[in-house]
């Protein structure tokens, strides 16, 4: 009589567990999320040693576990952050939307022309520790004004021919223009790949010092 009661609540404790991992993982697949970074392909704006929020309903509502659409209310705009499943292998990356289905985008000695205008750069001030060999600007990206940084000398990665994203695709490029693996080599991103939009950074820590906080990244929003 003793076992059977153990057994069913043996039974019953772990049920509850597995509900409650399942409701949980449920959570970060179709609502909200966090993300490591763990490369600089988006600094000075995201570092190494970030984890950012990932607002999973920004642009939709997908089928926890799979990028299935169960409604749509919105696409990601020129200038978002968004973590999307990469198309050449399928892991997820961060990087910032720039070309929209349609665009006709190229980019000369890194600065970037968008149907047929040449967007506007400005010097920025260094973040508190620079690397040596970059220059940081400030890239107004239709109104949407956001850090970046640039190699010295422009690399084989400054420049590209002019090409028009395709529908239901977007064209993706890191902040760290000579140093990011994006769209310039896997290509277009298709819609679906999508997985939401980077908000803010939840929690920072430096990974070349110890992994000690970076308490003033501490819920800093992402622009």
């Amino acid at each position: 009589m003793r076992v059977s009661r153990f057994r069913i609540i043996v039974r019953s404790w772990w049920f509850t567990v597995l509900v409650t991992v399942f409701l949980a993982l449920s959570v970060r697949s179709s609502i909200a999320d966090w993300n490591d970074v763990p490369t600089g392909s988006m600094k000075p704006t995201i570092l190494e040693g970030d984890r950012i929020f990932v607002n999973r309903l920004a642009y939709d509502l997908k089928v926890p576990f799979t990028t299935l659409h169960a409604a749509s209310w919105g696409d990601p705009q020129r200038g978002d952050i968004v973590v999307f499943a990469s198309p050449a292998d399928g892991k997820r990356l961060v990087k910032r939307v720039i070309g929209l289905p349609g665009d006709v985008v190229s980019m000369q000695d890194n600065s970037l022309i968008i149907n047929g205008e040449v967007l506007s750069y400005e010097v920025a001030a260094p973040p508190a520790a620079p690397e040596k060999g970059f220059l940081y600007l400030k890239e107004d990206l239709a109104g949407h004004a956001h850090g970046m940084q640039l190699l010295s000398r422009p690399s084989l990665r400054s420049s590209f021919p002019a090409v028009t994203v395709p529908d239901g695709f977007y064209l993706m490029l890191g902040d760290n223009r000579d140093n990011s693996a994006d769209s310039r080599y896997f290509g277009f991103v298709p819609r679906k790949n999508i997985l939401g939009q980077a908000l803010a950074v939840a929690m920072s820590f430096d990974i070349h010092d110890r992994y000690s906080p970076r308490w003033e990244r501490f819920f800093s929003p992402l622009r």
